[in-house]
């Protein structure tokens, strides 16, 4: 089995919360790079054009390895492998309440990571099941059709 490389891109410390940030990254999750870049070029939100930006330098990150390292790298191949957004420090902030009172609120900073990957000559990447997780899902199908059948006899 080939190990397939995988080419990254981070922003960190951007001024967005990582739930508003992943609101996008769920878009473009999976997608082809080329897709991906169509569906933030036109997306109604704030944080699109610093994701776009970021997946731009996660393509050129792709491109500068592929002609360092003497990799076969098919841009056109590649397809986003994972869009996360983690959380980053958040800054403390005090807002003025009435009656000399003050209210403290969190500004919420976001860590955005992007990692491409090629895919394989197939068109896309296999999944291996193991004889345990196939195990697990037959389990977990008997209990809930037990539960079911229990719930109707009632």
């Amino acid at each position: 089995m080939e190990a397939t490389m995988e080419f990254r891109a981070e922003a960190r410390y951007v001024r967005v919360s990582p739930q508003k940030a992943r609101l996008v990254l769920d878009l473009i999750k999976g997608r082809r790079v080329e897709d991906a870049l169509n569906t933030l070029a036109f997306t109604k939100k704030g944080i699109a054009p610093d994701i776009h930006k970021l997946l731009r330098s996660a393509i050129e990150n792709a491109n500068y390895l592929s002609q360092e390292k003497n990799l076969d790298v098919d841009l056109d191949n590649l397809y986003v492998k994972r869009a996360i957004a983690n959380e980053g420090p958040r800054m403390k902030r005090i807002r003025p309440a009435p009656m000399g009172r003050a209210y403290r609120y969190q500004r919420r900073i976001a860590h955005i990571e992007i990692a491409l990957a090629e895919k394989g000559a197939s068109g896309n990447t296999a999944t291996v099941v193991t004889g345990d997780t196939a195990a697990a899902t037959t389990k977990s199908k008997n209990k809930t059709a037990g539960k079911k059948q229990s719930a109707a006899k009632k």
